[in-house]
């Protein structure tokens, strides 16, 4: 029995290796503007999904997933880079960019990451303003993409990253005036080496969750927990959602 897993193994890892290196990417989609206020696709993801499953509960910049005061999210790093906190303005939630997915590479879309699967399947895809409180370092994000530039989408975000660079290093002004910038405290995700510039808001940070207002996006229910099924139906997204 040990020297067929011995045989087994190998060929399942080039397998999955040459899927990743086959499969096309998503649909590119030129940036959004990149200001404190932003209208953006959202969908959902949860650790316990078939294709999350390899990689537990941990975040790209190895740390874990968060749910707590503040939420982890994944995205395109050189549209978002690692770091960026925003706050979604329809529910008054909290989140810090630490991780990416295949099907989010070279797109304006942002993965919210949901403790469950029905927590998941619940958000479904949505349309939301998010408030961009503090970018995230765009060097940084560079730096920890690099060595994973065999992978296809990361080098569609290395690529982007370093064609935008000169403009991802400017500040973002502010909507209207300010006392100074928010400062938000870390959390056991671990901080990139330099810290993120941050961007002045006009209204301080409410930290617990608010309810959605009567008038929030309407949710589009998934009725399949696979979240693969989800994006098969959607007609943006490619197949899968691996790093």
């Amino acid at each position: 029995m040990r020297p067929l897993l011995t045989r087994v193994l190998p060929l399942a890892m080039c397998l999955f290796i040459v899927g990743c290196s086959t499969r096309p990417l998503p649909k590119y989609q030129r940036p959004i503007a990149r200001t404190q206020l932003q209208r953006v696709r959202t969908t959902a993801y949860t650790d316990t999904e078939s294709d999350h499953v390899q990689y537990s509960n941990h975040n790209a910049l190895g740390g874990t997933l968060q749910c707590g005061a503040i939420h982890s999210a994944a995205a395109d790093w050189s549209r978002w880079p690692a770091g960026t906190i925003f706050r979604i303005r329809e529910t008054g939630e909290l989140y810090r960019v630490d991780d990416y997915g295949w099907a989010l590479s070279g797109t304006n879309t942002i993965d919210l990451y949901k403790p469950s699967r029905s927590a998941m399947n619940a958000w479904g895809v949505r349309g939301v303003t998010i408030e961009n409180l503090q970018w995230g370092d765009p060097r940084q994000s560079l730096s920890v993409l690099r060595p994973r530039s065999h992978f296809r989408h990361v080098q569609r975000m290395i690529q982007e990253l370093e064609d935008r660079m000169e403009e991802l290093v400017q500040p973002v002004p502010a909507m209207g005036s300010s006392p100074g910038p928010v400062l938000i405290a870390a959390t056991s995700t671990p901080a990139l080496s330099a810290a993120p510039t941050p961007i002045p808001v006009s209204r301080p940070i409410v930290m617990a969750s608010a309810p959605a207002p009567q008038n929030a996006p309407r949710a589009i229910p998934v009725t399949n927990s696979s979240r693969a099924n989800q994006i098969a139906r959607d007609p943006f997204y490619a197949t899968g959602a691996s790093r």
